[in-house]
């Protein structure tokens, strides 16, 4: 819907190895957590495709999140102004 910000962003980490993820665990508890740890590795190019996906390929893998150019940029205004070096 225009003008509705969607609150729900999709990603997907794919890994050119399984020897560079560090863990997978999925959580037994209620709260069904899930942690992926890896190393994409020296960082090759970082972008924005298919109009609002984030990309950060490195040369271990490739990291793909959902997320605007506008809410990525706001995020990064919000952090220059708390930044102590801010001025």
């Amino acid at each position: 819907m225009p003008g509705v910000e969607c609150l729900e962003h999709t990603f997907t980490v794919e890994m050119r190895s399984k020897s560079h993820v560090k863990s997978i665990s999925i959580s037994d508890e209620a709260h069904d957590r899930v942690l992926f740890e890896g190393n994409l590795g020296e960082l090759t190019k970082i972008s924005l495709t298919e109009g609002d996906v984030l990309e950060l390929v490195g040369v271990n893998g490739v990291l793909r999140v959902d997320i605007s150019e506008e809410q990525l940029g706001e995020a990064l205004e919000a952090h220059r102004r708390s930044s102590p070096s801010a001025g």
